[in-house]
């Protein structure tokens, strides 16, 4: 609804309710019921519908203010209503002051369950406080004034009153929420992470935002102790603060008179219902799964739906127009906006030092001790291979997490004390590898709050969004800089994969940054769409500071100032890009050395049987709109060991992530003997004798060895997949040492156990074909050596297809290698020509 039609309803509404309770046989006082809660949805909804915070504890402010505006008047405003209204109000905000203070810092389900917390400790003080409450009988004496001729006894003048409160409560919230202050409330709930790396202090929107809800939802409740003339705890109770939100949502949270159109269907229906079944909770409950179940936006939306679907009958829609408009993203042009535009200056100038920067998650060091200086208007690459430790520098760097150890400076001021919001503010903002945007949100709407969080009104909640004319003229420049006019309106959503990384770089940019942190920018792009967004990163380096991690390596060496590359979180080389690519550590790392260990030199290598065992047949996968596999191919025959090689997003885990059914391909088939099991659930693929193991492992770190064999074992037995039978026999002739760690839990192994647990517990039961995805990372040398030679001796047994960016090792173990590059096989053939070739190696794998 726009403009101000939604009052005009409300007006229309409040109106037509004390005529329409009289022809139904209902009283005015029930239309004041309706009207208050009307009132009470419409609060609450700021939180819920809004900013996407679900309290399970607002009735905590309505009985408060119930209590608070009878006690009031009983001991110091006597025969008032305007001050014990006014008095139960401030106390209200006040206590949501304290209540949103503590539930705000925790998130999800906890902030739920500490609002509700409140409510129970506040139900029981109302419950059992008989001298200050009345206890279980309630507070008595309220009552209600005469003001000369106005006689508030009269339910029709009360009721006039009442309507008048929530007529002007409800132009006040939508003033709100058509303010800067409401539309980053919006982006809170669509993406708090986005918001937050925006520059919004997102904590402090939420806590003023669960302010504002609770003393709304409190003058309805002070209103309400004056509707009743008593007071009783029912109105704490907990089961009260699930009828606020069962009405909110039944009403419909996405829409402004949703909660109020909510607050109406309940109450007719408990009144309505009760006079004919005591039993009327249970219809209701039902109605409510059925709401959340086909109709999650409420009666609102069920409406919305219906009337598009006439529309689509009466051919008045064109769906098929909107379709096309947001898959085709036109060719931005290179202009930068002005306002990116800086003066000139040295480009030799640091805007960004690390000195030693190390973060560690748990006893795994992610970054040790990373140094790393970018000069201004500088484009400075960070390359390195999976697990080096780049994004997350990135994200100690931007604010996500805090450094362990080191010092980051922008511009010479310390930043790694700072929140996100804090360093955006300051000069430094980023992109995310996946993007990070407000999906439900136009395009326009995008640009304009990134651009908003600079300006000096972006908390403003009376202005109208549309009085930033400065916010207004930045946001059509960066469209017209990302080549995005005639999508202005379209839902982020619908744009296609390579308009939603535009987009991902235009947020940032609308920091108007000194520094620009971009994370893969280029991934799962089709060649004319990475050229495209390459030529525009360009155009920024005169008026910026860019640090950027791209595994697209032929285009980072082209497009690159400086180079800076990492591996196992240490920073292995830096310098120009020829010098990076000449480097022997970074060749190594990338290529390995050509010296194969001695639990290499000893593997066996036999004829391999010609029975294929799966068969990868041109399968084309996506994620979202992301079209990160082409038509890949390839077979593993049995006890035949494929290396699946390639670069950092290649596709290498997506190809593993296709086989087992965690990801479905939109076309081509994969075959496991005769069976197709493309698209088909992971549960049943590993039934069918496919064992997985992941990158990280990912065990069951709270159970032990054990345990997470016997959950590896479960309903893969020799009845439901064939191949190999592994019982615990025949795991411990492989990984001897798991014998003695059984009842040890999984986390307090060492790596190598750990891998030893993650490879054994995806043999468990009967399997055919071993996926292994990374199986060396992280571990210690010794460690190597003993995985190694473990999976030697699998080789001899079953089938495997395993990624490793350790070349050596992988290529000593495989048979045949499968390269992939960009999501194609660009090379198949015998491992032994990589293995011992270094040129070919370098020829087929290197930049």
């Amino acid at each position: 609804m726009t403009g101000t039609r939604p009052l005009a309803i409300l007006a229309l509404a409040l109106v037509a309710l004390p005529f329409a309770m009289r022809a139904i046989g209902m009283t005015e006082s029930l239309g004041t019921e309706i009207a208050l809660f009307a009132l009470v949805g419409l609060g609450f909804n700021l939180l819920l519908g809004y900013t996407g915070l679900l309290s399970f504890g607002h009735g905590l402010f309505f009985g408060f203010a119930a209590y608070a505006a009878a006690l009031s008047q009983l001991h110091w405003f006597h025969g008032s209503l305007v001050w014990p209204v006014l008095f139960a109000a401030a106390a209200t905000a006040l206590l949501g002051v304290v209540v949103g203070f503590f539930a705000l810092r925790r998130r999800g389900v906890y902030f739920s369950l500490l609002t509700l917390a409140f409510t129970a400790l506040a139900f029981f003080f109302a419950f059992r406080w008989t001298e200050f409450t009345g206890g279980e009988s309630g507070l008595r004496g309220v009552v209600r004034p005469i003001f000369g001729p106005i006689d508030l006894n009269d339910q029709a003048v009360f009721y006039g009153i009442t309507a008048s409160v929530v007529f002007a409560a409800a132009w006040v919230l939508l003033r709100i929420v058509r303010s800067p202050f409401g539309s980053v409330l919006v982006a809170i709930r669509e993406n708090e992470q986005r918001a937050l790396f925006a520059g919004y202090p997102i904590r402090h929107y939420k806590l003023v935002a669960f302010v504002i809800s609770a003393t709304l939802v409190g003058v309805a409740g002070s209103l309400f102790a004056f509707l009743k003339s008593i007071v009783s705890a029912d109105t704490v109770h907990v089961s009260f603060s699930g009828e606020i939100v069962a009405m909110t949502i039944i009403g419909g949270t996405r829409s402004f008179l949703g909660p109020a159109l909510g607050a109406l269907f309940y109450i007719l229906f408990r009144e309505l219902l009760s006079s004919h079944t005591d039993a009327w909770m249970f219809w209701l409950g039902l109605l409510f799964m059925a709401f959340i179940l086909y109709s999650p936006a409420g009666l609102i939306g069920l409406g919305t739906r219906l009337w598009t679907q006439y529309r689509k009958l009466a051919g008045k829609l064109d769906t098929e127009a909107a379709a096309m408009a947001g898959r085709h993203t036109p060719q931005p042009g290179q202009s930068v906006p002005a306002f990116l535009c800086r003066p000139a200056g040295s480009a030799d100038t640091v805007v960004l030092e690390c000195d030693s920067v190390a973060k560690r998650f748990g006893a795994f060091a992610a970054v040790d001790r990373a140094s790393l200086r970018l000069a201004d208007r500088c484009l400075h690459a960070l390359i390195g291979p999976n697990g080096a430790g780049k994004t997350t520098l990135f994200n100690v760097i931007s604010g996500l997490y805090p450094a362990d150890r080191g010092t980051i400076a922008l511009c010479g001021q310390r930043i790694d004390a700072l929140s996100a919001d804090r360093v955006v503010q300051l000069g430094l903002a980023r992109s995310f590898q996946i993007t990070n945007l407000f999906p439900s949100l136009a395009v326009a709407e995008n640009l304009r709050l990134a651009c908003q969080a600079r300006d000096p009104a972006r908390f403003a909640l009376w202005r109208p969004v549309s009085a930033l004319a400065q916010v207004g003229a930045e946001t059509d420049a960066l469209i017209g800089f990302l080549g995005l006019e005639g999508l202005e309106h379209v839902p982020v959503s619908s744009l296609s994969y390579g308009g939603q990384r535009l987009l991902e770089i235009g947020v940032p940019l609308a920091a108007r940054p000194r520094v620009l942190l971009l994370d893969e920018p280029l991934a799962g792009l089709a060649a004319a769409e990475r050229e495209r967004i390459a030529g525009l990163i360009r155009s920024l380096v005169p008026q910026m500071a860019i640090l950027l991690v791209e595994h697209d390596m032929d285009r980072v060496f082209q497009l690159a100032d400086r180079i800076t590359a990492m591996n196992e979180g240490r920073v292995i080389a830096e310098g120009a890009p020829a010098e990076v690519r000449a480097n022997a550590e970074l060749q190594r790392v990338y290529l390995g050395d050509g010296a194969v260990r001695a639990a290499a030199a000893r593997v066996e290598r036999t004829g391999v049987a010609a029975a294929t065992i799966i068969e990868v047949e041109a399968i084309n996968t996506f994620y979202g709109k992301s079209h990160v596999l082409h038509d890949v191919s390839f077979r593993v025959r049995e006890n035949e060991v494929v290396a699946l090689l390639g670069r950092n997003g290649a596709g290498k885990t997506s190809t593993f992530k296709s086989i087992i059914g965690l990801v479905r391909p939109a076309s081509g088939r994969v075959l496991l003997g005769a069976e197709r099991i493309d698209g088909k659930p992971p549960e049943h693929v590993a039934r069918r004798g496919v064992g997985l193991v992941p990158q990280g492992r990912r065990l069951f770190s709270g159970l032990t060895v054990a345990e997470n064999l016997a959950l590896g074992a479960l309903r893969r037995d020799a009845a439901s997949a064939a191949g190999v039978h592994w019982d615990l026999a025949r795991v411990f002739a492989i990984f001897p040492r798991l014998r003695d760690r059984m009842q040890v839990k999984a986390d307090r192994l060492s790596g190598g156990e750990q891998q030893m647990v993650a490879i054994a517990r995806a043999l468990s039961g009967s399997v055919r074909l071993l996926l292994l995805d990374e199986p060396f990372e992280g571990l210690s040398p010794a460690m190597v050596d003993e995985v190694f030679a473990a999976i030697e001796q699998l080789r001899r047994q079953i089938s495997i297809v395993i990624i490793e960016h350790h070349l050596d090792l992988v290529l000593a173990l495989a048979d045949r290698a499968v390269v992939l590059d960009r999501g194609h096989v660009s090379h198949e053939g015998p491992s032994q020509p990589l293995l011992n070739d270094l040129d070919f190696r370098k020829k087929v794998l290197w930049i």
